[in-house]
């Protein structure tokens, strides 16, 4: 397998010639359903039924997970949409205003029909995710991808969509996740937590991280140093706790790019994604690479990429942009690391 490159191709036909476990995480989003489209031959998101939609990204992600490492993970954004006719402003024309819009817009047929009724949200992300868990993936969390610059909608029956998910999903049981390298500062009443190193957590843990230093201490546990239970593992560290957990709700706005592109993903959301997923100098596979934005933040945080895209004008996209200079990091670690399990 050639680092740093991507192929054009299909994706499933791609991810058959790579070899077992040899990626250690996967960072992608797929073609919603009934979206838009591409106007590449074989593209997903055209199939005529969501549960057919559903049906070919559970056979192309189980090819990923053969693909994975089994401490790996795979981090899948996925949008919602509503059952409709075709309408709306077109994603072509919202980019030359000036906008990337990646929400519901110039859909190329009807998806109305079966238990989708006009007007209905389709639920299509969670329909996705219940799926893959299905076939065999730990869902380990839904993460909501708040926009603060959400596109406007005219809608006066619902409130106007402002987010996306992004579901964090495990090969096994026990998988690599650095809480600290994505470690959020404290606030004003926060019960905090400190992390230990990604690079040494214990072998019990299974290399899952784990908080340590919450919340406040009574005088007799003052008194004692005993360890207060509060549902985790956690013990008490003698130095003040200045972060916490990344929560499950990433505020990112959304980032347009100059490129005939109409959807492609924040650097900022991809950020987390990497750097909790994947170790330095890991792999970081993306099947629906798109403009290349996986790769430039991959590359850009010390990681190696590979990834696939269907049309050969997105691939020359991304090829461009990975084209330019860049500066890798400096590595090493923000927090000490803690003694102790």
């Amino acid at each position: 397998m050639e680092l740093d490159t991507v192929h054009c191709g299909d994706a499933l036909d791609w991810l058959r010639t790579l070899p077992d476990e040899s990626v250690n995480c996967i960072v992608t989003s797929p073609p919603y359903w009934g979206l838009r489209n591409y106007n590449a031959d074989g593209q997903m998101g055209l199939e005529p039924t969501y549960q057919e939609h559903v049906a070919a990204l559970v056979d192309l992600f189980r090819e990923a997970r053969r693909v994975l490492r089994n401490d790996g993970t795979l981090w899948l954004n996925y949008g919602d949409c509503y059952a409709s006719t075709p309408n709306g402003r077109s994603a072509a024309d919202t980019k030359a205003a000036g906008n990337d819009d990646r929400t519901f817009r110039d859909k190329p047929f009807s998806t109305i029909g079966g238990s989708l009724k006009p007007k209905d949200l389709c639920m299509l992300p969670h329909r996705l995710a219940i799926a893959l868990q299905d076939d065999g993936w730990w869902v380990r969390a839904d993460i909501v991808w708040s926009k603060p610059n959400p596109m406007p909608e005219s809608v006066t029956d619902r409130p106007t969509k402002a987010h996306e998910y992004v579901f964090l999903l495990a090969k096994s049981e026990r998988y690599y996740y650095d809480a600290a390298a994505i470690a959020e500062p404290c606030v004003a009443g926060d019960r905090g937590s400190t992390y230990t190193s990604g690079k040494t957590a214990s072998a019990k843990d299974g290399g899952v991280l784990r908080p340590v230093g919450n919340g406040p201490r009574t005088d007799k546990q003052a008194a004692t140093g005993k360890r207060q239970y509060t549902g985790f593992n956690d013990r008490w560290d003698a130095a003040p706790t200045t972060s916490r957990n990344k929560r499950d709700v990433w505020t990112v706005a959304t980032q347009p790019t100059p490129e005939a592109h109409f959807a492609t993903f924040p650097e900022k959301l991809i950020e987390p994604m990497i750097l909790a997923g994947c170790p330095a100098d890991g792999i970081v596979l993306d099947p629906f690479f798109g403009s290349g934005t996986t790769g430039l933040v991959a590359r850009r945080l010390g990681r190696h990429f590979v990834g696939c895209d269907l049309n050969p004008a997105y691939v020359a996209i991304a090829e461009r942009r990975l084209a330019q200079p860049y500066t890798l990091p400096i590595m090493f670690d923000l927090l000490p690391e803690a003694d102790g399990g």
